[in-house]
Order: structure tokens, then sequence, then C-alpha cells
């Protein structure tokens, strides 16, 4: 637990108190009103009673409680709008304490939806509860969620790592926008994949302004032909013939107008919550070339994106008012239907495409303020420092980025002036398969831009290969050294490829120890030749013979534990050297499977 008073401790719980206050500011006001409005209504009812029953006022004094009456309910609706935007926030706020107190596990997106199908993230707990997804995760959006999950899964370049950093160190002094954009998208379902993406990346219906011009001008017509002849100065036959040629030439594009409103029905909801975020977004000025950069899909027009979005949108809200039984004949008249659809599909030509680069730099920005809201919220962590050249990690200090505050630290060096393999042995329980994780998020930390749990961290950019938690699969009939194989292939693949760090747990145990050894050893030799480097833990000490040959490319450390009043005790500190023991036998004693 964080008990030190640190920046985001002392931010949140400011805002906390805020936004309490002003929600019960906002109760009392809601209460007040929802009075008043109750009071308008009984005020209504008296003035209609002297209006109608006793004839003593004009009907025109029924517009001062109706009139009042509205405004009263307008007002009602931004105060419960603005309590609305305060409990997202105050939701927000707690779960950022919650992080900062070692109590965020369970909460929120778990990442499984995005994460689900990698084998990296089941190794490094990357999703799942209480996972890296879980931790760093802030965003309010299933597309800045997505995006972020990309990142985690995949290797960066140097400069991709270098610009995200730079962008994170920005936002994470912006914390006004950084909470704006998490209430302002607070439980949107805009996504790469969502409705309104899909729509964008439809195709137009090949409506023109020349459509536009000539419905506009038969509805004109239509009007002022019903007008004439209602004063009698044009015969009703005359109308009817040409209302019934209007109708014949607009069924000839009837399913056209149909397929564009239906095809826009399923977006209509994300154009508000999208053009919100657009606000935000456009409203901000930012410094970071990579921030310059998403925020430049949104500027260079004459309207800007959240503009353009809300113009769809109202086009799309005077769609639906046709639905009204009283309007529909007006409707019919004046070809609004018709109309609508060739504004909407016109609207589609222009923009659809900048659409989806919208949402895309929208989901950017999510992923990146999240990154910035960790490293707002982890002061003590480290930079990562990416170095050209061949393969290199070496980091101070370091301690895995999900366990509570207070967790061991230890040095790991590989490549450059250390060797490139790390064979790790020891016993049971005692921080072999931790430090692997470790490691690997530290990797993952820097490629997505954010600071890692280190005093100090120097590497060059690096792919994962990755072989922790390997299972047996008894509907594929695979058997856990078979599909162990499987997964070394794919590290091995990926060294083959470019720099790569590989993280093999308990290599090759689902074995004999003669091929164990020997398996291992190619394996060894195979990797390292590569040019890739890695750690590898291993309960056989034969495999630690690897390391004794005066060339060899690999070293040995291993972790103890220690009988401490008939109880195993481990300090999880990482030692040069192979381990002298083992606590399998204590361990089965212990849980009494041997006496």
């Amino acid at each position: 637990m964080q008990t030190a008073e640190t920046p985001a401790r002392a931010w949140h719980e400011a805002r906390l108190g805020a936004l309490d206050a002003a929600l019960a500011a906002g109760e009392s006001w809601h209460a007040r009103l929802a009075a008043c409005r109750l009071a308008m209504v009984a005020a209504t009812a008296l003035v209609a009673w002297w209006v109608f029953s006793r004839q003593a006022l004009s009907v025109i004094w029924l517009l001062l409680p109706l009139g009042t009456f509205a405004a009263l309910v307008l007002w009602h609706a931004l105060v419960l709008n603005a309590q609305d935007r305060r409990r997202h926030a105050r939701a927000w706020h707690a779960r950022g304490l919650a992080r900062l107190s070692d109590q965020w596990q369970g909460q929120g997106d778990d990442g499984r939806l995005w994460l689900d199908a990698s084998p990296l993230a089941a190794d490094l707990d990357l999703c799942g509860e209480g996972s890296l997804f879980q931790l760093l995760n802030t965003a309010q959006t299933d597309i800045g969620a997505a995006t972020l999950a990309a990142w985690l899964d995949a290797p960066a370049s140097a400069d991709d790592i270098a610009r995200r950093q730079e962008a994170v160190r920005e936002l994470r002094e912006a914390a006004a926008f950084r909470e704006a954009l998490a209430v302002v998208g607070a439980g949107t379902a805009v996504s790469h994949a969502g409705a309104l993406v899909r729509w964008a990346s439809g195709t137009s219906h090949g409506f023109t302004m020349g459509h536009a011009r000539l419905a506009a001008g038969a509805a004109l017509v239509s009007a002022a032909a019903v007008c004439t002849a209602a004063a009698g100065l044009l015969s009703s036959p005359v109308v009817l013939v040409w209302l019934v040629a209007q109708a014949l030439v607009a069924s000839r594009i009837r399913q056209r107008v149909h397929r564009v409103v239906h095809a826009v029905d399923a977006a209509a909801h994300e154009l508000g919550l999208l053009a919100a975020l657009l606000d935000t977004i456009e409203a901000t000025t930012f410094h970071a070339p990579l921030l310059q950069e998403l925020q430049g899909t949104m500027r260079g027009q004459t309207v800007r994106p959240s503009q353009q979005l809300r113009r769809l949108r109202r086009l799309i809200s005077a769609r639906d008012a046709l639905r009204n039984e009283l309007l529909r004949p007006l409707g019919a008249l004046l070809l609004v239907r018709t109309q609508l659809a060739i504004a909407i599909d016109r609207w589609h030509s222009e923009h659809a495409a900048q659409v989806v680069s919208w949402v895309r730099a929208v989901g950017a920005l999510e992923a990146l303020a999240s990154i910035a809201t960790y490293a707002h919220e982890h002061p003590d962590h480290a930079w990562p420092v990416v170095a050209a050249g061949p393969p290199r990690y070496e980091a101070l200090g370091l301690a895995h980025a999900l366990l509570p505050h207070g967790a061991v630290s230890n040095d790991v060096a590989l490549g450059a002036a250390a060797p490139p393999l790390l064979l790790i042995s020891g016993s049971n329980m005692s921080g072999k398969s931790t430090l692997l994780r470790a490691v690997g998020l530290s990797v993952v930390l820097t490629n997505i831009g954010a600071p890692v749990r280190a005093t100090a961290l120097i590497l060059t950019p690096l792919a994962l290969g990755v072989s922790i938690r390997v299972s047996d699969s008894v509907q594929s009939g695979t058997s856990r050294f078979y599909a162990e194989l499987q997964r070394l292939r794919s590290v091995v693949d990926a060294a083959d490829r470019g720099p790569c760090l590989f993280l093999l747990d308990e290599v090759l145990a689902g074995t004999n120890s003669h091929d164990r050894r020997v398996g291992a050893d190619a394996l060894f030799h195979r990797l390292t030749g590569s040019g890739a480097i890695g750690i590898v833990t291993t309960h056989d000490l034969a495999l630690t013979h690897f390391a004794d040959a005066v060339d060899a490319p690999a070293r040995n450390a291993h972790f103890e534990d220690q009988v401490v009043a008939d109880r195993l005790a481990f300090d999880y500190v990482l030692r040069p050297g192979v381990a002298t023991r083992s606590n399998a036998i204590t361990l089965m004693r212990a849980v009494g499977v041997i006496s």
C-alpha cells in the first residue's frame, strides 16, 4: 500500500471532496426543481380553470405557467446531466485511489475481450483480474481500451517508444484533460468495429447535389401548389396530377432512400458520444509531436469534426421527427425523408473516410491518457532509456509491476557487458517465475511508452518470446510437452525475425533428464546464436552446467529459501551461482503428502 502522500493521491482526494460537495448541491437543486415543476403543474391547472371554467382570463395567460414549466424542465435536465457527469468523475477518481492503495484488482475492464487469445497475455498476466490491463486502463470507451490492448500485445520501434514517452509525459501533467476525456467518454461504446465505423466504412449510394436540388425544388412546387389551390387560384385536379407525378418519381429512388436511412440508424447513438470526445480534444493545445499528429486529423478543415458530426446527428434527428403521425403527411408532401436521406448520403460521401481516422485518433489519445495516469500515480518509477545496438537489457532495482508496494527488487543484466543468457535455478515458490514476468512486463511497459517499476532500465527495442504457462489440451490431443515445443518454436521464430528477449520457465520439463539436457543445450545455442537474449528457469541443476564452459554465453543465478521455525521463508533476492538446495521434500511434508 502506498501510504506516502503523492501528487496523484492529493489530486484524487481533492477532486473527490469537490465532487462530493457538488453532488450534494446538485441533489438539493434536483429536489427544488422537482418541487417547482409540481407547483407549475398545479398553477397551470388553476389558470386553465380560470380560463375555461370561469372565463375570467384570456387563454393567453396559459402561456405563462406552460412556458415556466418548459423552462424548469430544461433547467432540471441540465442539473441531472451535470449530476451524471459528476458521478462518472467520482467513480473515476475513486478507482485512482484504489490503485494507489493496492485495492484495484477486480475493478474495471479486465481486457479479456481484447487480449484473451494472446499467448503473451496469458504468460505475463496482461489480461484478466489483477492484470496489467486492469491496472493501466482508465479509458472509458471501447476504442480506447482496444487501442491500449493492441499496444500491450505488440513490440514497438525506438521511434514509437520515444514518441509515446514524450506524449505520456505531457499528458501526465494534463490532469484536467485526462479527467474530462474519461468523464465525457463514460459508458460509451465507440469502437474500431462499432456501428459508426461500420457505417462510415460502407459505400455511399450515389446521391449528388443534383438530386438534392431536384428534391428541394419538387418540395417547393408542392408547397406552392397546395397553398395556391387552398386560396382558390389553382384547380385541385392540377395539384393532384402534380402530387401523383411527384410520388411516382420519388418511388424510383425509394429503395435507395430506405437503405441510406436504415444504414445510419445503428450509428446514430455513437455520433453524439464521438462529437463530445472530439470537442474535448479539439479544445486542448498539445506540444508533443504524437499528440499534435493525432489532433491534426481533426484540424485543417473549415468546420470542426465535432460540428460535422452534430450536423449529421441533426439530420438523423429531423428524420426521427417524421415518425410522429401528425407530421407524416406534411413530410410526405415536402419529400422530407427523401431530402434528409440525400443529405445524409452526401455527408457520407464527403466525410466517411475521415470518421475512421477520427475514431482511431480518439482511441490513441485515450490509450495515452491511461498510460499517463499510470505515470502520474507512480512518480517513483523509472523512464526506460532505449539504446541502439545489439540486444541488451539492463535493469536496476526491478520489481514486478503488479505486486503490492514494497515488493522485493533485483538487478538483471543481459547482453552488452553481460552474457546473453541467464540461467536461474532455485526451489519452488522462491521467485523464479515472478522475476520472468517482472522482466517481461518491463518490456511491455517500455513498448507502450510507460515508466517501469525499477530504479533504472536501459534496453534496446525487443520483441518478446515467452513460454511460462504451458498446459496440455484434451480437446486437441496435445500433451504438455508437445504444447511446450509448439511454444518454443514460436520463440525461435521470433528470435529469427529480429532482436528478441526470450523468457522460458521450467524449460523442457515434460521429458527425461538426458533428453532435457541435450535438448536444452541445443535450444540455448540456437537462441543465443541468433542474437537473442533471455532468461531460463529450471529445477534441473544439470541444465546449469551449460554455463560452466569458459566461453559459454550464459551465467548462473539462483533464489534461496530458509527453514525458520519449521516453516519455509523466502527473501526473493537473486544471487549469483547455482542453487544448492531444494525445498520439495519440505513442502511435501508440510502439506501432508509424506511423513
